[in-house]
């Protein structure tokens, strides 16, 4: 039986998840291409010290399966802390082994009593059935942003 793990993200992974962010970056699942320099960041800051950032590493007992990337900050909306599912990919051949439910869960008991958000592109309706399996709801408006 293969042994499905969740672990955080270590310099030794910076090869690989760069590699899964350029394929990730790269679908329909995404709506922006990114750049290397984001992605080389990105990953510094996961393995960093940077406390605003994790990384997580999907693996199995012969290989990494996949990736996330969670952010912190606080919603006034909810008045509590607020947890941002940045990135979440998971290797095609591992799709629909129910590892991004466990990674859900995970984060449910790692983070209690907080709001978890992320983004989806309505065009992803693999990803948003899952979310909505797992008790996400669609919000009523969009996000903006401006990159100073």
């Amino acid at each position: 039986m293969v042994n499905n793990t969740i672990r955080v993200m270590v310099e030794e992974d910076k090869k690989c998840v760069m590699e899964m962010m350029k394929v990730f970056y790269a679908s329909p699942a995404v709506s922006t291409n990114g750049s290397e320099e984001i992605f080389r960041s990105d990953v510094e800051n996961c393995v960093g010290e940077c406390p605003y950032i994790e990384g997580y590493i999907f693996q199995n007992d012969k290989e990494v399966q996949g990736y996330a990337m969670v952010s912190k900050g606080f919603s006034t909306e909810a008045g509590k802390v607020c947890v941002w599912i940045e990135d979440l990919y998971v290797k095609s051949e591992y799709r629909g082994l129910g590892l991004g439910g466990k990674f859900f869960d995970f984060l449910e008991k790692k983070y209690p009593g907080t709001v978890i958000k992320l983004e989806v592109d309505k065009e992803n309706e693999r990803a948003i059935k899952l979310y909505e399996k797992c008790g996400y709801q669609n919000l009523p408006y969009f996000v903006m942003r401006k990159l100073v």
